[in-house]
């Protein structure tokens, strides 16, 4: 289990709030936040794909606070453009892809233990 640690964002409805921040956040950089209920936080992104070409981005991913789930989530993003492909194209789409998704394996690894981590506190 990661150390317990708090942080303290400011929000425009509570003013200055003092919660836990888990181990895998990268912080909050002191940036305010509209309400408490939007208050999150996210891990180091990931870029999935190729070096030289990533269509996704995932990053851990919790909202503590807000009116959908509280649990940590992976929030995945498409970072590529819509496409008309020649099949060398398809082809090479298929690679990224595959790499990707060897990459999305151990973020849900990850994922698994820090939700039965927080299920145990």
């Amino acid at each position: 289990m990661s150390e317990d640690r708090t942080v303290t964002v400011p929000t425009l409805d509570c003013g200055d709030v003092t919660v836990p921040e888990p181990g895998w956040c990268v912080g909050h950089d002191g940036e305010p936040v509209n309400a408490l209920c939007d208050l999150g936080h996210r891990g180091t992104e990931h870029f999935l794909g190729t070096d030289d070409q990533a269509v996704f981005v995932a990053q851990l991913s919790q909202y503590p606070h807000g009116s959908g789930p509280r649990d940590i989530h992976l929030y995945i993003e498409a970072v590529t453009d819509a496409a008309s492909l020649a099949p060398e194209g398809v082809e090479a789409l298929a690679t990224v892809l595959a790499a990707a998704s060897a990459q999305l394996r151990p973020l849900a690894l990850q994922l698994a233990v820090l939700r039965t981590e927080e299920a145990g506190r």
